[in-house]
């Protein structure tokens, strides 16, 4: 990769995404980088969590949705904590290096994180420690991107198809060479993905299946966790009570919709909007929690602008198959 370094930010990113660039003068310019596997995008304003000690893959596992017992090093997953009820309440994207466990959070997300985790250590042999002040996310478009200076790299299928280098705070300017690209770009690749940030794509009531995170970073064939039997009912019984879905945005609107702005059909409310962006070739696109009983075809109002839909989660998802009883 080119050492050639980009103008300061053009335009800094605001709200939940603050103290990052939004994009270096030409997002378009950079969404078509990404997409051919070239630049890196600075992630810094992620919380990330250091798992330490010998039990802590052990813990882990007890503890969240993924299977993590025998996790080789260097093997990207995500793992889920969940509520008593199955709702989600942190999402962890981690990798582990054969003797610690690095985890991102999505911003201001980890000092509550590591609380947590910490509270449930009991007599285990690990330590939990919030480290964004120390370690930074720096997100590759090329896959097989690494870094001396990085801790860990996170290659996962959630990670869009690049990797996640962790590197320290104080080296970030050297990892961050080459074409630069801002969160603008990303988000808008990450959304058209059908990718949710939770927190931002969910809400406090958000159950994984709903959100299509079956199988990315719920395994359905482990043991006991805090909330599997909500997740495995809704599993087995099928049709969620809400689905994620696409939004293809009226483009003739100059704004887009807010985070959390309501989904409206023939003037009720049936969702929430998540995040928002303006893709190089699908124009403004967003992602909604939308009720499962909404037809797939109809049309939305996502903040008064009008919705397409494309199923992300299909409202029969599930085991749900029942036999015809004859009488």
């Amino acid at each position: 990769m080119s050492d050639e370094r980009q103008p300061s930010p053009v335009v800094a990113e605001e709200g939940r995404d603050a103290g990052v660039a939004w994009h270096y003068g030409d997002p378009v310019r950079e969404q078509r980088a990404l997409e051919r596997g070239t630049g890196r995008v600075d992630l810094s304003h992620r919380g990330v969590l250091r798992v330490t000690g010998p039990d802590r893959l052990t813990w882990l596992h007890s503890l969240t949705t993924q299977h993590l017992l025998g996790l080789a090093p260097g093997q990207g997953t995500t793992t889920l904590v969940l509520s008593p009820q199955g709702h989600v309440e942190h999402a962890l994207h981690g990798v582990d290096d054969g003797t610690t466990f690095w985890a991102h959070t999505e911003p201001g997300a980890a000092a509550a994180a590591a609380a947590w985790l910490d509270s449930m250590r009991f007599m285990m042999r690990v330590e939990v420690a919030d480290v964004s002040d120390e370690v930074a996310v720096v997100w590759s478009a090329d896959p097989t991107a690494t870094h001396d200076a990085a801790f860990a790299v996170r290659r996962a299928a959630d990670s869009l198809g690049g990797a996640e280098l962790l590197v320290p705070r104080a080296r970030l300017d050297e990892v961050l060479t080459g074409p630069l690209a801002g969160t603008w770009a990303f988000e808008a690749l990450r959304i058209a993905a059908g990718v949710p940030r939770v927190g931002v794509d969910t809400d406090h009531r958000t159950i994984p299946n709903e959100a299509g995170l079956l199988g990315v970073a719920v395994h359905l064939d482990k043991g006991c966790y805090r909330g599997q039997e909500t997740v495995a009912r809704v599993h087995t019984l099928g049709r969620p009570p809400r689905r994620l879905v696409l939004l293809l945005l009226d483009g003739s609107a100059e704004r887009l919709p807010e985070v959390g702005s309501a989904l409206t059909l023939d003037g009720r409310a049936v969702g929430f909007v998540g995040s928002a962006a303006r893709h190089h070739e699908l124009g403004a696109v967003a992602l909604g929690l939308v009720k499962r009983n909404v037809a797939v075809d109809a049309t939305l109002l996502a903040d008064g602008i009008a919705a397409a839909q494309e199923v992300l989660v299909d409202p029969e998802v599930g085991l749900h198959v029942r036999p015809r009883l004859t009488v």
